[in-house]
C-alpha cells in the first residue's frame, strides 16, 4: 500500500507555478551572464591588468604579442577554474541531497583525502614529480576511497549516516598519513606544498584535456539523477513509495560525486567550502527541487572559484595567494553563519 506524503512534502515535489518557474529561469540566465563577466574578469585582472582591447586581440586573434601572451596562459586557468567551479559544486549539492545533509560537502565522503594520499605516494614512492602524473593518481586516489566508503557504508543498504561515519574515519585515517609523509620527506614537502591548498596556477591545457571526459561524464550523470535525488532526499519511506530505487540512485549519486570532485582535486589539489557554500546558498531562492538546484549550482559555483582566484592574484602583487586559502577565509565565517541560522530556525 502507498504511504501518502506529508502535506509540506507534496508542496516541495509538486510543480512550481509558471510565475516561479519564469523567475528561475530568468535567474539561471542572469548567473550566467554573471559567470561571463567573471570569466572575463579572470582574464583581464592579475598581477598586471590587461586593457579590454588587449584581452580581445588575445582571445580571437593571432598569438605574439605579451598581451596575447598573458591571455593565452590566463585562459587555461580560467577554463580549468570554470570545470572545476562547476564539478564541485555539482557534486557538493549531490551530496547534500544523498547524506540529507545541507551542510555536506565533497570532502565528508573522503574523496579529498583519498586524493592526497595518492599524490603524496606517488611522489614518495614513484618518483612521479610531474603534475601530469598527480593527476591520474589523484583520480585513482578519489575512486578508491569513494568506493571504500560505499562498501563500509554497507552498499546498496547505504544510509546517508554510515556514508558519513565512513567517509569521516577514512579521511582522518588518510590525512594522519599525508601528514606523517610530508613530515619526514623534504621532497614530498616542496613538492605538495601548493598542490594541498588548492592552486589554478599549473592549469595547462594537457591538464584540462585528462580531466574533462571525466567532469563532462560525472556531469551528465548527476544532472540525470535530479529527479531520483529529489525522492530520495525526502526519506527512505516516502522514496519507496514514489518508487525510487534507493539503492542504485544511491549507488550512481555517489559514482557522479566521486568521479566530478575526484577530477577537479586531481587537477587544482583539495578546495573546501566551494562545494559546501554555493549548493546551500541556492536552495535558499530555488527550494529543495534538485532539477534547478543542480543547474543552479553548476553555474554558480565557478562564479565563486574564479572570483575567489582572482582576489587572490590582486590583494598579493605581484605574488598571488592561493585560491584554495583565498575560498578557505570566505568560507569559514560563511559557515559558522550558515550553521548558527540553521540552529536558529530549529528554536
Amino acid at each position: 500500500m502507498l504511504v501518502d506524503s506529508p502535506p509540506e512534502q507534496r508542496a516541495e515535489t509538486a510543480p512550481a507555478p509558471p510565475t516561479r518557474r519564469a523567475m528561475r529561469a530568468l535567474g539561471l540566465l542572469v548567473s550566467l551572464v554573471i559567470l561571463l563577466l567573471v570569466a572575463l574578469a579572470s582574464i583581464a585582472i592579475g598581477a598586471k591588468e590587461l586593457p579590454l582591447d588587449q584581452v580581445w586581440h588575445g582571445l580571437f586573434h593571432d598569438r605574439g604579442t605579451y598581451g596575447d601572451v598573458v591571455v593565452d596562459a590566463r585562459l587555461s586557468r580560467t577554463v580549468l577554474g570554470l570545470l572545476a567551479g562547476a564539478a564541485l559544486g555539482l557534486s557538493g549539492a549531490v551530496l547534500q541531497a544523498l547524506t540529507r545533509n545541507p551542510l555536506a560537502d565533497p570532502g565528508l565522503l573522503g574523496i579529498n583525502a583519498g586524493a592526497s594520499a595518492a599524490v603524496v605516494t606517488a611522489i614518495t614512492y614513484f618518483g612521479v614529480s610531474t603534475l601530469n602524473g598527480y593527476v591520474w593518481f589523484a583520480f585513482l586516489g578519489a575512486a578508491a576511497v569513494g568506493a571504500l566508503v560505499w562498501f563500509l557504508g554497507g552498499s546498496r543498504g547505504a544510509t546517508p549516516v554510515r556514508l558519513a561515519l565512513a567517509g569521516t574515519a577514512i579521511s582522518a585515517a588518510l590525512y594522519g598519513y599525508v601528514q606523517a609523509v610530508m613530515i619526514t620527506d623534504d621532497a614530498a614537502l616542496n613538492k605538495l606544498r601548493f598542490w594541498t591548498v588548492g592552486s589554478l596556477a599549473s592549469a595547462s591545457d594537457s591538464t584540462i584535456l585528462q580531466v574533462l571526459p571525466f567532469l563532462v561524464a560525472g556531469t551528465l550523470l548527476a544532472l540525470g539523477l535530479a529527479r531520483p535525488l529529489n525522492a530520495v532526499a525526502m526519506g527512505d519511506d516516502t522514496a519507496r513509495a514514489l518508487g525510487a530505487n534507493l539503492g542504485r540512485t544511491r549507488a550512481l549519486a555517489m559514482l557522479a560525486a566521486t568521479v566530478l570532485c575526484g577530477a577537479a582535486t586531481a587537477a587544482c589539489g583539495p578546495i573546501a567550502f566551494v562545494g559546501l557554500m554555493v549548493p546551500h546558498v541556492v536552495r535558499s531562492f530555488t527550494g529543495p527541487d534538485l532539477r534547478w538546484i543542480l543547474p543552479y549550482a553548476t553555474v554558480l559555483s565557478p562564479v565563486l572559484l574564479l572570483g575567489a582566484d582572482v582576489v587572490g592574484r590582486v590583494v598579493a602583487r605581484p605574488a598571488e595567494l592561493q585560491v584554495g586559502i583565498v575560498t578557505a577565509i570566505i568560507g569559514g565565517p560563511v559557515f559558522i553563519l550558515l550553521v548558527r541560522r540553521r540552529r536558529t530556525a530549529q528554536l
